[in-house]
C-alpha cells in the first residue's frame, strides 16, 4: 500500500508539473533583449511595444515570400538566427515568431495558447508581406505549425517541419511510460491528425540519432500525411546537432521542394 500510494503522489506531481516539464522558456528584460537584438542587427516585429516575432534590420533585395519559424519548446526567437541566417539566404523575409510566455513576452504558454497566437501572428504576416506565406516548425513547433494549417485562417503555401512527430502523447510515453504519459498528458500536441486534410508541400528534416523526438514518431508522421511530401535523413545527426549553418545545401533542396 505504501508502495502505491508512493505511486500514486509521483503520478499526480508529474501532472500537476508537467508544463513545467514540457516548456523551457527563456525570459528577459526589454533592455537585455534591445540589447541582444542591436547585437544580432534584428528588430522586433511589429514593434517592440506589440512584439509577435524578430526580423531582420536588412531584408533580402527580391523577396520570394515570407517565412514564419516557429521555435522548439527552449530559449527564445532571439537564440534562433540560424533560421534567419540560412533561409534568408534563399531570397525569402524571415520572421522568427516568439511565444507568450518567451522572450518579454507575457503569458503562459499551453498547446491552445501558442496555436492561437500562432494563428493570429500568421494573419500578421499574411496581411503585412507580399508573396507567398509558408510555416516552418521546429520540434514542438511543428505541432504548433500544424495547428495554424488546420485552422485554415490563413493561405499557407508550404510547410518546413524539422524534427516533427505525430503526437505529443506518444512522444510522452515513449520517455516517460512508468507515469502513463499519454492518458496524463493535457498538450497532446496531435500533428498527424491536424495535418491531414493539408495539401499543400511538406519537407520533413529527421535526426537518425535523435534522443529526444523517437525516429518512429517522425515516421509515423510522414506516412501518414496525405500532401505531396519530402523526408531528409541526417544520419549522424542528434536533436540539437543538425547542420544547421547557412551554407549547407539541404536549405536550398527543402526550399524549392515547398516553393515548386
Amino acid at each position: 500500500m505504501t508502495l502505491l500510494l508512493t505511486y500514486l503522489l509521483m503520478l499526480l506531481a508529474v501532472f500537476l508539473l508537467q508544463r513545467k516539464m514540457m516548456y523551457f522558456p527563456a525570459r528577459m528584460t526589454p533592455s537585455r533583449h534591445a540589447e541582444m537584438l542591436t547585437r544580432l542587427n534584428l528588430q522586433p516585429w511589429p514593434a517592440a511595444a506589440d512584439l509577435r516575432g524578430l526580423i531582420s534590420k536588412v531584408p533580402p533585395l527580391d523577396e520570394k515570400g515570407t517565412i514564419l519559424v516557429f521555435h522548439g519548446n527552449a530559449g527564445s526567437a532571439v537564440h534562433r538566427t540560424y533560421f534567419l541566417d540560412a533561409l534568408q539566404m534563399q531570397g525569402y523575409r524571415v520572421v522568427i515568431a516568439e511565444y507568450p510566455g518567451y522572450g518579454t513576452r507575457s503569458g503562459s504558454p499551453t498547446e491552445a495558447t501558442l496555436i492561437q497566437d500562432g494563428i493570429a501572428t500568421a494573419k500578421m504576416a499574411a496581411e503585412a508581406f507580399k508573396g507567398p506565406l509558408f510555416l516552418c516548425g521546429e520540434s514542438l513547433g511543428s505541432g504548433v505549425v500544424a495547428g495554424i494549417a488546420a485552422s485554415k485562417q490563413v493561405p499557407v503555401k508550404g510547410l518546413l517541419l524539422i524534427t516533427p512527430f505525430d503526437s505529443m502523447s506518444e512522444v510522452a510515453q515513449h520517455h516517460y511510460w512508468f507515469f502513463l504519459a499519454r492518458w496524463l498528458i493535457l498538450d497532446k500536441y496531435d500533428t498527424a491528425a491536424k495535418l491531414r486534410d493539408f495539401h499543400g508541400p511538406i519537407a520533413l528534416i529527421m535526426a537518425e540519432q535523435d534522443e529526444v523526438i523517437p525516429n518512429n514518431r517522425t515516421l509515423a508522421l510522414f506516412d501518414g500525411l496525405p500532401a505531396t511530401k519530402k523526408l531528409w535523413r541526417f544520419e549522424n545527426a542528434g536533436h540539437n546537432s543538425l547542420p544547421m549553418d547557412q551554407g549547407q545545401p539541404w536549405w536550398q533542396q527543402v526550399m524549392q521542394f515547398i516553393d515548386h
